[in-house]
């Protein structure tokens, strides 16, 4: 390799439904992602997201809006330190968990905030994402994840998504004994594209200062400049 990784950092938020200490198969798929990191000097952070009292809304700040406590804004600051994130979770009922979801959706309520050359503030930071479940759904869980990323400014790689999923219907999760997850090679094989393809689009963005700042600028706009974008006339 002739690029290095190790002034990059990665957060990782795990969507679990599962309290610390007890077991979370995502964190189990997360470890594999993470450790490719950290063998690259990558600072990796890792947030399970039910650990913390995040408030549900769509605000930077809930404690502005009628709740006690919000974590979010402190975990925020993490989030926008970071050169990669990726959302991990699992599967239920088809579709993301509802921490995920609450993520997603908090993330969403800050995208309005800009950085310092005008644009939103996700951008120059590459996004991804990790689904474990026994049942179907990871490419519907990968897609509402990956387009979500994008929308609120993230730069999303090729093959940005891995997942683990048993046999469909009741069965054993990914770290249960017995369940093939850990070692199956498809599996595998996605996480370390996906893990390989954050560091690389990572390490571009950073070399290049992030996404250029020319026709992306929310306070140019604002100011009045259109960036060669002119009205159709109609006849």
């Amino acid at each position: 390799m002739d690029k290095r990784f190790d002034d990059l950092t990665a957060v990782f938020v795990n969507g679990s439904l599962t309290r610390s200490p007890g077991v979370s198969n995502t964190a189990g798929l997360i470890g594999v992602s993470a450790g490719i990191m950290r063998a690259q000097g990558v600072g990796v952070e890792v947030i399970r997201s039910i650990d913390h009292d995040i408030a549900t809304g769509v605000y930077p700040d809930m404690t502005e809006h009628g709740y006690e406590r919000d974590e979010w804004p402190a975990i925020y600051t993490r989030v926008l330190a970071a050169d990669i994130l990726v959302l991990c979770g699992p599967i239920w009922l088809g579709d993301n968990s509802s921490e995920t979801k609450k993520i997603i959706e908090r993330l969403y309520a800050c995208s309005h905030l800009l950085n310092a050359d005008g644009q939103y503030a996700y951008y120059g930071r590459a996004g991804g994402c990790l689904i474990t479940g026994n049942e179907d759904g990871v490419k519907h869980c990968a897609m509402n994840v990956l387009y979500s990323l994008q929308h609120l400014g993230y730069t999303i790689p090729p093959q940005a998504d891995a997942g683990w999923i048993g046999e469909v219907g009741p069965g054993p999760s990914y770290l249960d004994p017995g369940s093939g997850g850990p070692e199956n090679d498809f599996t595998n094989r996605n996480t370390t594209f996906m893990t390989w393809n954050l560091l690389h689009v990572a390490r571009m963005l950073r070399d290049a200062g992030g996404i250029p700042a020319y026709g992306n600028q929310r306070t140019a706009w604002d100011a009045g400049s259109r960036f060669d974008f002119h009205n159709p006339e109609y006849r």
